[in-house]
């Protein structure tokens, strides 16, 4: 029987996790359409900037290695 209790506690809390997730979730404030288009382009071009940056740097330590060896 002791058995069945916690079981049933813990299911309990499984789904008592699952209500306070949703009802915390309708308090989020979403972004709109023009937030969200400007926030994707502003991690875009950050992604960009990086990869060449990291890009760059591979050539030239390359270079430097290639000449060293």
């Amino acid at each position: 029987m002791a058995f069945l209790n916690r079981l049933k506690r813990g299911f309990g809390n499984f789904f008592s996790f699952f209500g306070e997730s949703w009802s915390e979730l309708k308090k989020v404030r979403w972004p709109t359409r023009k937030e969200l288009v400007s926030y994707t382009i502003v991690v875009l071009v950050t992604v960009l900037i990086i990869t060449i940056y990291f890009w760059g740097l591979d050539i030239g330590i390359s270079s430097i290695v290639e000449l060293i060896i």
